[in-house]
C-alpha cells in the first residue's frame, strides 16, 4: 500500500463536475439496463422452463458486442466520442422502448425476444468501448484510477438497484413495466450527455485508421505489453468461469431454492452489494494497492465465493456467496481495467478498450451458454460448483508463478505514436 488514502482520496474524480454529471446518468441508465436484464431471462425461464434460453439470451445480448468492437474501437479513436455516445445511447433507448411496446402487445414468443435482446446487443456493442474511451477525458490524468473504479462502482451500484427494484416490478406490475422503466432510464444518460460543456472535456488523440488495418495494429500493441495482456487474460477468466453466475440466479430461484421473482430481485442486487462494499478498497480508500496484489488475493477468494454458492441448496447460503463473489467481481473487473487504462497510450485507448471488452463479452456468453447447456445435462449445483474450483486453481498458480500478474504495475505508454 502506498500513496494518500482517505475518503477524499478515493472519490477525488468527483471534484470535476463533468464526471459527476456523467456518472449519475449513468448509474440510473445502467440500473434499467440490469433491471431488464434480470426481466429477460426471467420471462424466458418462465415461458420455456428451460435453463438453456438464460444462456442463449446472454449468448444474444453480449456476442453482438464483441463482433462489433472493433468498428467502435475506431470509431472512439477517429471522431467525437461525446457526439458518439449521444447517438449510441439515443438508438439503445429507442431499441429498449420497442422491446416494452412487443411486450405490452402480447408478444410472448421467445425466439422474438430473443431477438430483441440481440437488438439490444447489436447497438450495446457500438456504445461499450466509446464508453470506455470516454471515462478517462473527463478528468485529469492524475485522477484516472479513480475515475476508472468510480465507474466500476456505478456499474456495480446499477447491478444492485435495478435488480433490487426488478424483482418487484416482476412480480406487482408485470415485465412489460420493466422493459418501459429499462427504456425511459436512458433520458437520465443522454441528459448528462448533452449537459456536458465540450469545452472541459481533455482533448482526445485522433486517429484515422480503416478498421481492419487498426484491428491488426492494435492487436500487436497489445502483445508488446504484457500488462495489458494481463489484465485482458483476468477479465476473461471472470467472465468465462465466474459471471455466468448472474444467470444461475434466476436457475436456482426456481429449480434449486423455489421461490419467487421478489428473492431473484434480491438475490441478484446482492451481486451489486457485495460489489458496493468492496468499493472503497477499489477506490484507494485505503490506498493505493499494488495491482498484482490485488489479483494474487482477489482471484482465488472469488473463486470460493462461486463455490460457496454453487453447493447452496437455499438463498440465505447462496446470498452469502453471491455478496462475497460481487466484491470479488468488482475487485478483479475494476483493477483489470485500471492496468489497461493505465499503461494503454491514449492515441489507441479506444482501439485496446474494444479488443478488451471483445475478450470480456465473448468469454462471458460463451461461458454462459456452456454451463447452463452443461446445467441442462447433468446439474446446475455441480456445474456452478465446478467453475468456482477452477478459478481457485487459477489464482492459485499466481502465488507459484508470480511474473504471471507482476506486468500489471507497469508504467503508462506516454508514445504518441
Amino acid at each position: 500500500m502506498s500513496g494518500a488514502s482517505g475518503w477524499r482520496h478515493g472519490t477525488r474524480a468527483f471534484r470535476h463536475v463533468t464526471f459527476r454529471r456523467f456518472w449519475f446518468g449513468a448509474l440510473v441508465s445502467n440500473s434499467g439496463t440490469w433491471l431488464q436484464n434480470l426481466t429477460v431471462p426471467y420471462v424466458l425461464l418462465q415461458l420455456t422452463d428451460r435453463a438453456s434460453w438464460v444462456g442463449l439470451a446472454t449468448f444474444a445480448s453480449l456476442m453482438p458486442v464483441m463482433l462489433l468492437s472493433p468498428l467502435a474501437g475506431n470509431v472512439a479513436d477517429r471522431f467525437d466520442r461525446r457526439r458518439s455516445l449521444l447517438v449510441g445511447q439515443t438508438a439503445a433507448a429507442a431499441g429498449a422502448l420497442l422491446l416494452s411496446v412487443a411486450w405490452s402487445s402480447g408478444v410472448r414468443d421467445p425466439a422474438t425476444i430473443l431477438a430483441f435482446t440481440a437488438v439490444a446487443g447489436v447497438l450495446n456493442g457500438f456504445n461499450a468501448p466509446i464508453w470506455q474511451a470516454f471515462i478517462p477525458s473527463l478528468v485529469p490524468v492524475d485522477d484516472l484510477s479513480s475515475a476508472i473504479s468510480l465507474n466500476s462502482l456505478q456499474f456495480n451500484m446499477a447491478r444492485a438497484i435495478g435488480p433490487a427494484i426488478g424483482g418487484g416490478v416482476i412480480a406487482i406490475i408485470g415485465p412489460g413495466w420493466a422493459f418501459a422503466i429499462n427504456a425511459l432510464s436512458y433520458g437520465a444518460v443522454l441528459l448528462s450527455l448533452v449537459l456536458i460543456d465540450p469545452g472541459t472535456i481533455r482533448a482526445q488523440s485522433s486517429q484515422r485508421r480503416p478498421v481492419l488495418r487498426g484491428f491488426g495494429e492494435t492487436i500487436t500493441y497489445i502483445r508488446r505489453q504484457p500488462g495489458i495482456v494481463g489484465g485482458i487474460g483476468v477479465a476473461c477468466v471472470v467472465a468465462f468461469l465466474g459471471f455466468p453466475v448472474v444467470g444461475f440466479v434466476v436457475i436456482y430461484a426456481k429449480q434449486v431454492y423455489d421461490v419467487g421473482a421478489g428473492t431473484v430481485g434480491v438475490l441478484t442486487g446482492l451481486l451489486g452489494i457485495g460489489a458496493i462494499l468492496a468499493a472503497p478498497i477499489v477506490a484507494g480508500v485505503f490506498g493505493d494497492l499494488s495491482r498484482a496484489t490485488t489479483v494474487k488475493v482477489a482471484l482465488p477468494l472469488y473463486g470460493l465465493s462461486i463455490a460457496l454458492f454453487g453447493v447452496s441448496t437455499e438463498p440465505v447460503l447462496g446470498g452469502i456467496g453471491l455478496t462475497l463473489a460481487g466484491a470479488g467481481f468488482l475487485t478483479l473487473v475494476a483493477t483489470s481495467n485500471t492496468t489497461v487504462q493505465t499503461i494503454v497510450a491514449d492515441r489507441i485507448r479506444g482501439r485496446v478498450m474494444a479488443i478488451r471488452i471483445m475478450a470480456f463479452t465473448a468469454s462471458y456468453p460463451v461461458g454462459a451458454l456452456v454451463q447452463t447447456q452443461l446445467a441442462e445435462r447433468s446439474n446446475a449445483r455441480l456445474v456452478v460448483t465446478v467453475a468456482g474450483c477452477t478459478i481457485v486453481a487459477i489464482g492459485t498458480l499466481t502465488w507459484l508463478a508470480p511474473r504471471l500478474v507482476q506486468s500489471f504495475d507497469d508504467p503508462p505508454d506516454l508514445t504518441t505514436a
